[in-house]
């Protein structure tokens, strides 16, 4: 049986989360790159772009602006500045820990405690993300706090909040401690998902607006597997 295909998004499909004359926030599906690499596929900065290019009948090319990313296997809401002054103020938000960012993820297993602070240092490699001893050359630290929401036969339904912003973070420190992510067979899950996708939803982010004195909160909608 051949693999499926990966997913193609269009900008009539694009879900939008938030837009103002700053910012666009919209839902990634599972599958779909943020951004472009060398295999060509289509890309949500590109469909975001022509949705703006077709909404507001913009004449030839469209800033948008990258402040932060998701996973390629990984869903949820993707934030991107609609100019260079929102462009540059969120990125440093991003950069200094100042935007809260919730995930829910379906693992394997159970964690114990239930609720808890998982500490690791990370260090990238050729193909994933590896857990370290603290100390190590290149290691980041890397930290988030968990909550178990309910746990269904073998697997965990958990909310997760990113207190740094590393590289696979979650599902290398999750892997760590023997709780890998559903569908996440680079990270030590048994087997791939139907759709090679992973349980892994960036489900909120909330901050400030980069021009007004206001707080955002965005949050994507509940997948069906969750």
């Amino acid at each position: 049986m051949n693999p499926p295909s990966d997913p193609i998004l269009m900008a009539d499909d694009l879900e939008v989360l938030y837009e103002d004359n700053h910012l666009i926030a919209v839902h990634k599906p599972a599958g779909i790159l943020v951004q472009g690499n060398i295999s060509g596929d289509i890309t949500l900065l590109d469909v975001t772009k022509e949705y703006i290019k077709a909404r507001y009948g913009k004449p030839g090319r469209v800033f948008l602006g990258l402040v932060h990313r998701l996973d390629r296997p990984v869903s949820g809401v993707v934030l991107f500045a609609r100019t260079s002054k929102a462009a540059s103020r969120m990125s440093e938000q991003f950069r200094s820990r100042g935007v809260e960012k919730i995930y829910w993820a379906v693992v394997h297993g159970r964690l114990n405690p239930a609720d808890g602070l998982l500490v690791s240092y990370l260090k990238k490699g050729e193909k994933r993300v590896h857990v370290v001893d603290e100390g190590a050359p290149e290691a980041q630290k890397a930290i988030l706090s968990y909550k178990t929401l309910a746990i269904k036969a073998d697997q965990s339904h958990l909310e997760i909040s990113l207190h740094t912003g590393r590289k696979h973070q979650i599902r290398a420190q999750l892997s760590a401690v023997g709780c890998p992510v559903v569908g996440d067979v680079r990270y030590g899950a048994s087997s791939p998902t139907g759709d090679r996708t992973i349980r892994l939803l960036a489900r909120s982010l909330t901050f400030k607006h980069p021009t007004r004195d206001e707080t955002l909160y965005i949050e994507a909608p509940d997948p069906q597997w969750f």
